[in-house]
């Protein structure tokens, strides 16, 4: 079995910069085995962030894309606290809110996007935990999409 950093490079993706804060809170906080992960935005790789509304001026598959971008600027968060993607043991909670028009349905579908490269850097048994997909109004700098996690450590 791979480990993560192995996992990870083996998907060939690149990790955006860490984010940093935007106000008054810590990006991540470990508390005892627990790595708690504040909201994470859509970070790129030259820093800039995805920008627009699911169901409005982005698409659904781009929206999922997007999310699959919050998961990696969660990762850069990891790796950047940790030193290493194998300091987490398991992925146990997911929070995803969706930037959508009043009528969108499908928040699950958008959040599998960071959910998907969770699954493949931990694998299926600890890569994916609990998970509630939602709805939002607006969320800051109208990102698409919003995701905070809790993570066992090893």
């Amino acid at each position: 079995m791979n480990s993560a950093e192995q996992n990870f490079k083996d998907l060939g993706l690149s990790l955006p910069p860490a984010p940093k804060p935007l106000g008054v809170y810590k990006p991540c906080l470990i508390d005892g085995k627990y790595l708690y992960l504040s909201g994470h935005g859509t970070v790129q790789d030259d820093g800039s962030l995805i920008i627009g509304r699911i169901g409005d001026t982005i698409n659904m598959e781009d929206g999922k894309l997007a999310a699959r971008q919050v998961g990696l600027a969660m990762l850069a968060t990891i790796k950047a606290n940790l030193g290493s993607l194998d300091s987490v043991k398991r992925v146990i909670k997911v929070l995803g809110m969706v930037n959508c028009t009043p009528d969108f349905e499908k928040h699950p579908f958008i959040i599998n996007g960071a959910s998907e490269l969770f699954a493949k850097v931990w694998g299926e048994e600890n890569g994916i935990g609990v998970r509630s997909a939602v709805g939002m109004g607006s969320l800051p700098d109208n990102i698409p999409v919003e995701i905070e996690a809790l993570f066992e450590l090893v």
